[in-house]
């Protein structure tokens, strides 16, 4: 999956001060230095003076007794990260994020971006349209990287090296080789052993037999293994469960022939099926809406929508435009089309298919219920029927199978 990762450092403090701090500034975020409570968030400045995060305000007093310190508010902090996620839900159904403020990752967000360069443009521009989406509620400008896992993502944002080549697992472990396994995410103590054994970059740690780390280091070990390898296999987890995904276009001009409602139909359609198949998962409606040319519309209404049951959760992109072009050339519009929508409904499993061990294989197989949808759709429900089981054991022959309509799902 591609993900793209945005990192605002010290975005508490930068909430509560409402900008950056400057360079020989020593803030600390979390009360008076007399309370009991915690350090939230400290100043550059204050960190290099030996200030940590979690440490007690007293203990961080005694290290900067010249510091600022200032009392946290909880709504100041978590609101304008709450809005700038809800702002990136245009750009991404799948947005992660934690807006508790005291939560270790507040201020760094993933976003699963599979699929949308073809309805926004390359990386570069996603990137663009991602930034200026959060820039009204969070101060200064993030880390951002791209990356085919989380931790490439989040490597690639450190050292500022912009976007791992898209690909597997072998191109995140070629990137990741000539960096220092500082930027593993392992304790102080694992750190020092790393050192001790004389590794000093991922690809030493990369190309140690995964049985040997194992041994020595347990089940850290292999985790970090499989970082440098470019296995991280931690998923995404969007805020909220992506049970739909839509995607709009307009056409201009506007339409006044299938051939670009096709075109544009593809795009939407690799788009969102690309956002489907990433999480694994299939959906099981489309709804189409199409938008029509006011002035020329007649006595047709503004809106069309179709709305398709699909004969499988699937992420099928072919068999989805074929299914949906198939039902506007049965009901076309009648009137020139503006702009197109697609919504895809579900986040069911996909639906596998059983493949022969020996027989070779057509790239894209034509699923029977999906033709059988088709040919529904072209010469109706009520004409298009199939036979499915009943009861094996009834005395009558018509009771050991009914008729279905052959576009139902």
């Amino acid at each position: 999956m591609r993900l793209l990762y945005l990192d605002w450092p010290h975005l508490p403090l930068r909430l509560a001060l409402g900008r950056e701090p400057g360079p020989g500034e020593v803030v600390i975020l979390g009360g008076r230095p007399w309370d009991p409570g915690h350090v939230l968030d400290h100043s550059p400045a204050a960190g290099a003076l030996g200030v940590r995060r979690g440490q007690p305000l007293g203990t961080a007093h005694s290290l900067t007794p010249e510091a600022l310190f200032l009392p946290p508010d909880a709504v100041t902090l978590a609101g304008p990260l709450e809005a700038a996620l809800e702002a990136l839900g245009a750009l991404a159904p799948a947005v992660e994020g934690e807006v508790d403020p005291t939560a270790a990752s507040f201020g760094r967000v993933l976003i699963g971006i599979e699929g949308l360069t073809r309805l926004w443009g390359d990386e570069t521009v996603l990137l663009r349209h991602a930034l200026a989406l959060v820039e009204p509620w969070l101060p200064g400008r993030p880390r951002t990287g791209v990356g085919n896992t989380r931790f490439g993502a989040a490597v690639a944002a450190r050292v500022g090296a912009g976007a791992i080549p898209i690909g597997g697992w072998r191109e995140e472990a070629a990137f990741l080789a000539p960096l220092p396994l500082a930027l593993l995410p392992a304790t102080t103590e694992t750190q020092e052993r790393l050192r001790v054994l004389g590794l000093r970059l991922m690809g030493e740690l990369a190309a140690l037999d995964r049985s040997a780390v194992i041994a020595r280091f347990g089940a850290e070990g292999a985790g970090l293994h499989d970082l440098v390898r470019g296995l991280d296999r931690r998923p995404l987890r969007p805020r909220r469960p992506v049970e739909r995904l839509s995607a709009e276009a307009a056409l201009e001009p506007a339409a006044e022939t299938s051939e670009p409602l096709r075109f544009v139909l593809h795009q939407l359609c690799g788009a969102l099926c690309e956002q489907l198949s990433a999480r694994g998962a299939g959906a099981a409606r489309a709804t189409l809406t199409l938008w029509l040319d006011p002035p020329r519309r007649r006595s047709r209404p503004a809106i069309l929508r179709y709305q398709q049951a699909l004969p499988e959760p699937a992420a099928a992109p072919g068999l989805l435009e074929r299914l949906l072009m198939a039902r506007l050339e049965a009901e076309p519009p009648g009137a020139p089309v503006e702009r197109l929508g697609l919504e895809l409904e579900g986040a069911t499993p996909e639906a596998g298919q059983q493949l022969a061990l020996f027989d070779r294989q057509p790239a894209h197989a034509a699923r029977l219920g999906w033709q059988l949808a088709s040919l529904a759709i072209r010469f109706g429900e009520d004409r298009i029927l199939r036979a499915t089981g009943g009861d094996p054991e009834a005395l009558l022959a018509e009771r050991r199978f009914r008729w279905r309509a052959a576009g139902e799902p």
